[in-house]
C-alpha cells in the first residue's frame, strides 16, 4: 500500500516536471517570430561560423545565420507537425477503430486485416516508400506519417471497443433505444480515449525523431526553412571544426523525446496503462 501510494506521488512530481518542460517549449515555440534574435534565413558570410556573443547567444552556422533563431524557429516544425501527426492519426484511429469495433462482421474483418498488413511492415519503411511516390517535401512527409500512423490507433480503439460494447451500461443504452452513434459518441469514445492519449504520449517522440530524419535525407522541410532534422544535415560537413551545429538541434531532439517519454511512462504508471506498441 505505502509503495503503491510512493509510486503515485513519484509518478505525479514527475509528470509534473515534463510537463512544465514541454510547457516552456511549446511556449517558445509560440513566441519564435517574436524572441528570435534574428530572421533564421537571414545570410550573411561575414559572420559564418562565428562564436557565440551577445548578438548571436549561440553562434553562427557556415552561411552566417544565427543558430539561436533557428533552433527556436525550427521547434515549430517539428514540436507543431508532430503534434499534428499525433492529433490527425489519433482522430482517424478513433473513427475507424471504434467503428470497427462496434460494427463487427465483416466490416471489422476487412479494416482489421488491412490494419495488420500495415503493421506487417516496419513505419519508417513505408514512411519512406510513401514519401518517394508523393515526392519530398514537409506535407508530403507528414501525410506518409499519418496514413501509416493511424493503423495502430484504429487497432487498441477496436480492442477497447471490443471490450466495452458488452457491459451493462452499454446494454442499458441499447435497451433504453438510444442510437448507434449515440452510444458511441457518448459511451464508448469518453472511456477508450483517455488511456490512447496516455500511450500516445510514449509514441510522439518517434514522430519528431521521424520528420527530423525525413529532413535528414532531404526528404523533408527543404532549405533554407529551419528544422532540426535538416540543421543536422547541413552542419554534417563541420563535425570536426564546428561540432556545435549538429550538436544544438541534437540536444533539442534529445530533450523533447526524452521528456515525452518520461511523461508518458509516468502517466501510464498513474493510470495503470500499459504501452501496446
Amino acid at each position: 500500500m505505502i509503495a503503491s501510494i510512493r509510486t503515485g506521488l513519484k509518478s505525479q512530481k514527475t509528470a509534473a516536471v515534463c510537463s512544465v518542460i514541454l510547457f516552456v517549449l511549446f511556449s517558445l515555440t509560440i513566441l519564435a517570430p517574436w524572441i528570435s534574435p534574428h530572421d533564421p534565413v537571414e545570410v550573411n558570410l561575414a559572420l559564418k561560423l562565428q562564436s557565440p556573443t551577445w548578438e548571436y547567444p549561440l553562434g553562427t552556422d557556415h552561411l552566417g545565420r544565427c543558430n539561436l533563431s533557428r533552433l527556436l524557429h525550427g521547434a515549430q516544425v517539428s514540436l507543431g507537425f508532430a503534434s499534428l501527426i499525433f492529433i490527425s492519426s489519433l482522430l482517424i484511429g478513433l473513427l475507424i477503430g471504434t467503428f470497427s469495433g462496434y460494427k463487427g462482421g465483416i466490416i471489422d474483418l476487412v479494416l482489421m486485416r488491412f490494419c495488420e498488413g500495415v503493421m506487417a511492415f516496419p513505419s519508417l519503411v513505408l514512411i519512406l516508400g510513401l514519401v518517394g511516390i508523393f515526392g519530398p517535401g514537409l506535407p508530403q512527409v507528414v501525410l506518409a506519417m499519418v496514413l501509416v500512423q493511424w493503423v495502430y490507433y484504429a487497432r487498441m480503439f477496436r480492442g477497447m471497443v471490443l471490450s466495452l460494447k458488452e457491459r451493462n451500461f452499454i446494454i442499458a443504452a441499447r435497451i433504453s433505444g438510444s442510437s448507434q452513434w449515440t452510444i458511441i459518441r457518448r459511451h464508448l469514445i469518453p472511456n477508450v480515449l483517455p488511456p490512447i492519449i496516455v500511450m500516445g504520449t510514449l509514441e510522439i517522440g518517434w514522430a519528431i525523431m521521424d520528420i527530423a530524419a525525413m529532413s535528414f535525407l532531404g526528404l523533408g522541410i527543404q532549405p533554407p526553412s529551419p528544422e532540426w532534422g535538416s540543421m543536422i544535415h547541413e552542419g554534417k560537413s563541420y563535425i570536426r571544426s564546428n561540432p556545435e551545429l549538429m550538436l544544438y538541434p541534437g540536444i533539442m531532439i534529445l530533450i523533447v523525446v526524452i521528456t515525452f517519454n518520461v511523461l508518458g511512462e509516468a502517466l501510464s504508471d498513474r493510470f495503470g496503462v500499459k504501452r501496446r506498441f
